[in-house]
């Protein structure tokens, strides 16, 4: 079965079954979220989860595009990736547990022909707050598995968010693919990492809220969101033990192999993996809509991170110094009928790899000298000083994760807890920490940042007033304290544009303005000159917010009712991205 094949079976099968196909939502998650990227497909539909209705309905199939670094260090093994596809399927207050399980097992069994006895599952054992979920269990019996396929464990392994500190979350139910393997023991299960089960499919019953206090109350609505890892099934199907041996990395696997006289051994094989598996990351975060580059902090970082651990292992083994274009070159080709962004942006792809490859191959060169030396002075087993690894990463600009993959490779240490302390302190002092960058979480669904989600549209009309319409937004990110925007914009703005900006977003606040939501299509809101990014993002029916006079945006919500409610805005501070880019971060006050 090929990739095209399994990405058309599974919505197909939705569809005939009610579901509405929405397109994927971009890398850089929409709807004010703190996670980095859109890690899964639940990201862009958090507010339909909490209450809000899609314009598309209450059934919802996609294939959403997803980046985790969470398992970054796990890359190189049969399984683990930074870039994936997942399958998804949702009810919005619709069906819940039971035709969510029949529906996931009626794909598997009946369209994928996946044996029911190289099935098993796992199911919410509850706790003191919630119940055991044995409905779920009973359920699974009913479908032909037996008490041996059916697992009960806790909140570690069967309970799903809320991602960040508040939102929805629920028990789930995973669906695991046996192996075939021997049990490693007598408690051998799913949760076991011996390699016997690979999960395959979440489904999530998504019917509390957790608030601040720590304490849930049920939904509105009790939805499902449901997760099914294409590159994992697609592996399965295929009977191939790793992901590797698929066609999603067979042809570029190819490529690297015709680059080189090394060959693709045990000793070789995770660099080799690696560089093809953060080639194909790379690709797809350069060739995003919203167009991010490599820099020092957020996206931008992990993208930087991506280039340079790649550009690294390329050196290590004497490929030529181009290749990651080459690579990236045969990663397009193979994916932009699919995902025609990459086409549409192959030019601004290579470009970007060529800049940052060219700028790194100054740092590691002149870093790998330093740390060389650092090293010949150790014995094995000997520890390189915290004080040592970070002068490598503070003067020389290289990264630790580098300078830990280098001692690993000489089998000598790194005080990493001395080295983390005095990261710590310098972030403190430049306000640029890491400390929770690779924290997944979405920002709370409160009041507080509903309005301040209001004030960013307010924010981007403004500027639009100020600067000219060819502002656009790159990114958002919405605390309960402040609002963060960054728009393209290639200069400072002076302190009177500024002024200028927040006395208009002042001024709409003061007027005591209704936002309208009214639901469309999208030519409809395309020639209502709604502000969007139109490409497949969008469905077939979008929803329009207005701030008549100031704004009018495609968007998922939520929003504050009136512009009375934001209280005083002010901005904080105006400051540069990346190229090309600037951000203001801003909040509002209230008498």
């Amino acid at each position: 079965m090929t990739a095209q094949e399994l990405r058309r079976m599974y919505v197909e099968f939705f569809k005939e079954r009610g579901h509405c196909e929405i397109a994927s939502a971009s890398l850089l998650p929409d709807n004010d979220p703190t996670v980095l990227f859109t890690t899964a497909g639940m990201h862009p539909l958090v507010p339909y989860l909490l209450g809000e209705s899609h314009p598309q309905g209450k059934r919802l199939t996609n294939v959403q595009k997803c980046i985790r670094t969470c398992d970054i260090d796990e890359v190189g093994d049969d399984t683990h990736l930074t870039f994936f596809e997942m399958l998804g399927n949702w009810s919005l207050g619709d069906y819940f547990k039971e035709e969510s399980v029949s529906l996931s097992f009626e794909f598997l069994t009946t369209v994928l022909h996946i044996p029911v006895e190289r099935l098993a599952v796992t199911v919410f054992s509850g706790d003191d707050i919630v119940a055991r979920d044995d409905e779920t269990a009973k359920m699974w019996k009913t479908k032909g598995l037996s008490d041996s396929q059916i697992f009960f464990y806790g909140r570690e392994e069967n309970w799903w968010g809320p991602a960040g500190v508040t939102g929805p979350c629920g028990p789930d139910t995973e669906i695991f693919y046996d192996m075939g393997k021997e049990s490693c023991s007598e408690d051998c299960g799913p949760a076991c990492h011996c390699g016997k089960y690979v999960e395959i499919w979440n489904n999530v019953f998504m019917e509390y809220n957790k608030n601040s206090d720590g304490s849930y109350e049920p939904l509105h609505n009790k939805n499902v969101d449901t997760g099914m890892g294409m590159e994992r099934v697609l592996t399965i199907l295929n009977g191939k033990n790793n992901v590797y041996d698929t066609e999603l990395f067979i042809p570029v696997m190819n490529k690297l192999k015709s680059l080189t006289d090394i060959s693709y051994s045990d000793e070789n094989k995770r660099d080799f993996r690696i560089i093809c598996e953060h080639s194909r990351a790379i690709t797809f975060i350069l060739g995003d809509p919203k167009r991010i580059t490599p820099s020092n902090t957020e996206q931008g970082y992990i993208l930087r991170r991506l280039i340079r651990r790649t550009i690294r292992l390329i050196k290590k083994h004497g490929f030529p110094d181009n290749i990651l274009c080459d690579l990236v070159n045969v990663i397009i080709q193979q994916y932009k009928d699919v995902y025609k962004e990459l086409g549409e942006n192959q030019n601004f792809i290579l470009d970007q790899i060529e800049k940052e490859s060219c700028l790194f191959r100054k740092t590691l060169d002149s870093g790998l000298k330093k740390a060389e030396r650092y090293f010949a002075l150790l014995e094995k087993d000997e520890l390189l000083s915290g004080e040592l690894a970070f002068r490598l990463y503070d003067t020389f600009g290289f990264p630790i994760e580098f300078t830990m993959e280098l001692a690993d490779e000489r089998g000598v240490r790194v005080d990493i807890t001395n080295f983390e302390q005095r990261f710590k302190e310098h972030q403190e002092k430049s306000r640029q920490g890491a400390e929770g960058k690779f924290k997944g979480g979405l920002a709370d669904a409160s009041i507080q940042t509903a309005r301040l989600h209001t004030a960013t549209h307010l924010l981007n009309g403004a500027l639009r007033k100020v600067l000219g319409d060819s502002i656009y937004q790159r990114g958002s990110n919405i605390t309960e304290e402040r609002l963060r925007f960054d728009f393209s914009f290639n200069r400072k703005l002076t302190a009177e544009e500024l002024i200028e900006v927040s006395r208009i977003v002042n001024e709409a606040i003061h007027k005591s303005i209704d936002i309208k939501c009214v639901e469309m299509t999208l030519n409809e809101a395309r020639e209502s000159n709604a502000i969007g990014i139109f490409d497949n993002k969008y469905g077939d029916r979008v929803k329009v917010y207005t701030i008549p006079g100031y704004s009018k945006e495609i968007c998922g919500g939520p929003h504050a009712f009136n512009t009375n409610e934001l209280g005083k805005f002010i901005i904080l501070k105006e400051e540069a991205s990346s190229a090309g880019v600037r951000r203001i971060k801003a909040k509002i006050e209230y008498d």
